[in-house]
């Protein structure tokens, strides 16, 4: 019988401790703490998203129920949920933001070697937001619209590994294309984002600093054609083009060339426009590149199903943005198990075998990899009657 430790604390044995303590010290999140402290509260919070609590009490109550394991937990307060919702209504979010950010830079090294397009190897990222609506009278912070509150998740998805590498957290009001203005930038890498980021100023400081853009063009953009590539449409492909900008602020923003490139979608039966300052790319992998910006509306998806980021633990500015940060820790730190581990299941599977086994000692590997057992009737062996 295995007598190690619980699943819950082999999931914490992936979490940079020093780094942790770095951030408490250096945002005094302990600073007058005697009984509850930042890593009780963390765990506490990495326990409800694991295991899908839904409310404070019903933290309380199922970590109260199993008050023997706590201390192997790595718990040492007392867990009540009028302390918690105090810490998270004052402890600083930006504790559990850094920590994110720094396990964010584990998994990219991790997952740096998957591939993902083939033969490409420069970094692809997938730029989009996600409206997470909340009640205005109780989020009075959050306004949105005259009778509607939200918050906004700006999102940087590195498509290996779908590791966020850039989370902002703004009010519903915030627009989309400001995001271009605080995502960090990296030369040669490509960007990939829908027509709602499509501002030729902003899209022109890619330009400046060699990295590129792939987005959908506007249906009311001005252009003059400077020169048509073949293209084999056969594949999808309508046309490649150069083009210079003709309207007079787009010709402003962005007086260089641009290409666009038209793609129809047997499937779906759409045509499909899109700009880019690329140059050198096949068109195809243009429009291939496109269709993977999917995989950040996947995401989105992913993580409003499986974590505890749509219902909240607390009202205030700072409770919710600890939630979602601490929610982002959860998920980083499982892909990363699942890196170091081996691991083939998804993400998904992980979590949902993780969600019910949280209090078991069984070695996670063990415990995800191992097989059903197959119900199969076992041979009758030949056997003299007793009476014949």
């Amino acid at each position: 019988m295995y007598a190690g430790k619980l699943i819950f604390s082999q999931i914490m044995d992936f979490m940079p401790l020093k780094t942790f303590r770095r951030c408490v010290g250096k945002y005094r999140g302990n600073f007058k703490v005697k009984t509850f402290s930042c890593l009780d509260q963390f765990l506490c919070m990495a326990f409800a998203q694991i295991t899908y609590r839904e409310s404070l009490r019903d933290i309380e109550v199922c970590l109260r129920s199993q008050n023997n394991k706590l201390y192997h937990m790595g718990i040492r307060g007392n867990v009540c949920r009028s302390t918690l919702a105090d810490a998270n209504e004052k402890r600083d979010w930006r504790i559990y933001a850094e920590l994110a950010h720094s396990l964010i830079a584990t998994a990219r090294t991790l997952y740096s070697k998957d591939a993902f397009i083939e033969e490409f190897d420069e970094t692809i990222y997938a730029l989009d937001s996600t409206t997470i609506d909340l009640c205005l009278s109780v989020f009075p912070w959050a306004t949105f619209r005259k009778n509607k509150g939200a918050i906004k998740l700006h999102t940087l998805l590195d498509l290996r590994g779908n590791i966020p590498t850039f989370i902002y957290i703004s009010d519903g009001k915030l627009h989309d294309v400001n995001a271009l203005d605080l995502i960090p930038l990296e030369a040669g890498a490509f960007y990939v984002m829908d027509r709602g980021y499509v501002d030729f100023n902003r899209l022109h400081f890619f330009t400046e600093i060699a990295a590129f853009f792939v987005t959908r063009a506007k249906t009311n953009i001005k252009f003059r054609k400077l020169y048509s590539h073949p293209v084999d449409r056969d594949t999808g492909l309508v046309c490649d083009q150069t083009i210079l900008l003709t309207g007079s602020a787009s010709r402003k923003g962005y007086p260089g060339k641009l290409r666009r490139v038209k793609f129809h979608d047997a499937i779906t039966d759409k045509t499909l426009v899109f700009l880019t300052n690329n140059f050198n790319l096949p068109a195809l992998t243009i429009a291939q590149l496109y269709r993977s910006r999917w995989q950040v509306e996947l995401f989105f998806k992913w993580i409003k199903q499986n974590l505890r980021i749509k219902s909240f633990y607390g009202t205030s500015e700072n409770a919710v943005k600890t939630q979602i940060w601490i929610a982002i820790s959860v998920y980083v730190l499982v892909a990363i198990m699942k890196k170091e581990l081996h691991l083939k299941e998804s993400l998904y599977t992980i979590l949902q075998v993780l969600s019910v086994s949280a209090f078991e000692k069984t070695p996670i590997y063990q415990l995800i990899t191992e097989q059903k057992c197959k119900n199969e009737l076992t041979p009758i062996c030949k056997q003299l009657k007793l009476f014949d």
